[in-house]
């Protein structure tokens, strides 16, 4: 039997009941339903699993419960709000930066991470950013136009 632990997550209020060491990527897809955070590794290598918490880049593979409670917990189904997709989600989509979509959520989540913190990141940055997320079918080049794009649209809506 584990402990009842309150959480944020995509902005609403969620109990569990878990040992306080599961891992958040355990919790999320099997407790909560929440399947964009994809196991890869279940080291922190691949970013497969990176959601943010209290807005900072997270690996939810190794990020025990315990070290959740009582901060916001975004996953990819909570970066879009009232039905438009977020700006780097939409444009992922318009860079066509994906192939067999695996990695996707974590990128997003991992870009999400850096535009909220960076208005206009250099190629150099995002790509020192997005080091700890692989992409298997290597659609790098796509995924930092989409980061770019991104980060633009998110400037002229200022």
């Amino acid at each position: 039997m584990g402990t009842l632990l309150r959480l944020d997550v995509n902005g609403s209020p969620r109990q569990v009941d878990a040992d306080p060491s599961t891992s958040l990527l355990e919790v999320l897809r099997d407790d909560l339903g929440l399947t964009g955070a994809k196991y890869g590794c279940g080291e922190s290598e691949c970013g497969a699993c990176t959601v943010l918490v209290d807005g900072f880049v997270a690996r939810s593979c190794v990020t025990p419960l315990s070290q959740v409670v009582g901060k916001r917990v975004v996953t990819i189904e909570g970066l879009a709000k009232d039905g438009k997709l977020h700006p780097i989600q939409q444009a992922f989509l318009d860079e066509d930066a994906m192939q067999c979509g695996y990695c996707v959520p974590g990128m997003i989540m991992a870009a999400a991470g850096l535009l909220a913190r960076e208005k206009d990141p250099s190629d150099a940055r995002i790509v020192e950013h997005m080091q700890g997320n692989v992409c298997r079918c290597c659609a790098y080049p796509r995924m930092l136009a989409a980061i770019k794009r991104a980060a633009k649209a998110m400037r002229d809506a200022r």
